[in-house]
């Protein structure tokens, strides 16, 4: 075969696979597409049926309190009419009482005087006495039209307005939700969740995170964090699971909340922090993430350490003190390059702490640095990175070497920076505490 074949040869193949390539992006093109249509109709479907629902409602509960608002004034109409009739109806009823005994008496005075002589005495002797006992001069009173209820119903017309305006101004439509999820990084058995505002004209006073598994039809989404802050560390979660997180925002001097940001799904590969179980002294919540120390001991400070050496230079450790008890100075929290058994605080080689008093130990000796005392509430941090103090090759790293770990502490507002020397070459460090006197109760993440 020809040189120019092979060119012409390998120019084809070359062609093909720059084809075939930009098949592919096309097609990753057209599904991404389709999933923004997909999004459009679905979320503008979802609004519809919301906003239906939502008026449907509106109206019922409407018509449901016009209804209960005339059936009340109709029956202030009916008391009204009732209380005021009845004395009129009395006096009609002595009236025609009245009436009846008159056209009786005239019936008796015009036979009286028809009568003959003989008996014309006697009969008019009685009608005489009749009159007289019928008290013709006696007339009731019938009420003036100015002193009887005259009814009327009394309409604000205003109602009308106050009602147009308000429903004019009712609900809202938008294509975008003013805050979005902006990172999810993932933390041992947590995830930490950021956002931003995309709106920079929505002046917001709250956020609400929350979350739920993927995939479950039946879970549902479950309150993380009401508040001010634009992050926060969802914590309890399963590793290797997926998780949907979203978020929206109320604005200032509002009650009602924004739409939801678009979900997002997160998961985290990291194991979670456990304190080690069956260690004498110390009681575990079910997660084995709290600690509380049970008992007191003044000749000794017990170790609890990590259930495994779960955390990775570059990530954040963090204990949170949930109760405290009375403090020593040999209590500690801190991190350890192994769990070892034999000793009574971890104010010793091989590891740095923080004591309840504030007080910052490396390698067992105390620094002049010192952070706030440790109460309940605090939380203290620890970070870490990597930096190698001598060069060292891949023939003896597994030999071990002289590492150092640059440390950051933080407690309360303020934070100390050290370097740790260790003996050997580390990727993943125990976590441990000690405390003398019981009533200390710690929550690690």
């Amino acid at each position: 075969m020809s040189v120019e074949v092979d060119v012409l040869l390998q120019e084809a193949k070359e062609s093909i696979e720059a084809a075939q390539n930009y098949r592919s992006e096309l097609q990753q093109r057209l599904h991404g597409l389709n999933q923004a249509r997909k999004q459009v109709r679905g979320s503008s479907g979802q609004a519809r049926e919301a906003l239906r629902r939502h008026f449907a409602e509106l109206q019922a509960a409407a018509t449901r309190l016009l209804t209960e608002r005339l059936t009340t004034l109709l029956a202030e109409v009916d008391v009204i009419e009732a209380d005021s009739v009845k004395p009129l109806d009395d006096c009609q009823s002595l009236i025609e009482h009245g009436v009846g005994q008159a056209d009786e008496l005239l019936r008796e005075g015009e036979a009286a005087l028809r009568c003959g002589l003989g008996e014309k005495e006697d009969k008019l002797g009685s009608f005489t006495k009749k009159a007289m006992h019928i008290q013709l001069d006696s007339l009731p009173e019938v009420p003036a039209l100015v002193d009887v209820p005259c009814v009327s119903a009394q309409l604000d017309d205003s109602l009308l307005g106050l009602l147009r305006d308000r429903v004019s101004r009712h609900g809202a439509v938008s294509s975008h939700p003013p805050v979005q999820i902006e990172e999810l990084q993932e933390r041992p058995g947590s995830i930490l969740v950021r956002w931003c505002k995309v709106d920079e004209d929505f002046a917001a006073a709250d956020y609400r995170l929350q979350h739920r598994r993927s995939g479950s039809g039946g879970s549902q989404y479950e309150d993380a964090y009401i508040g001010r802050d634009s992050e926060f560390l969802v914590l309890h979660l399963d590793p290797h699971t997926d998780y949907l997180f979203r978020v929206c925002a109320r604005g200032e001097g509002r009650t009602e909340w924004s739409p939801w940001s678009i979900p997002q799904t997160g998961y985290t590969t990291l194991a979670p922090h456990e304190w080690c179980p069956g260690t004498e002294g110390y009681i575990l919540s079910s997660r084995r993430n709290i600690a509380l120390r049970n008992d007191s001991s003044q000749s000794r400070c017990p170790i609890l350490y990590s259930n495994a050496p779960t955390y990775f230079c570059g990530q954040t450790l963090t204990f949170k003190i949930s109760a405290a008890g009375h403090m020593d100075r040999r209590d500690s929290l801190g991190v350890c390059v192994d769990s070892e058994k034999g000793a009574q605080s971890l104010q010793r080689d091989q590891a740095v702490c923080i004591s309840t008093n504030g007080a910052v130990f490396v390698n067992g000796k105390e620094m002049t640095n010192q952070l706030p005392a440790i109460t309940m509430g605090s939380a203290v941090t620890f970070d870490m990175e990597v930096v190698n103090l001598f060069p060292i090759s891949n023939n003896n790293l597994s030999e071990g070497g002289n590492f150092k770990l640059r440390v950051t502490i933080g407690s309360g507002n303020r934070e100390v920076v050290f370097d740790w020397l260790v003996d050997q070459a580390v990727d993943c460090l125990f976590f441990g505490c000690s405390f003398v006197h019981s009533g200390w109760k710690v929550l690690v993440f």
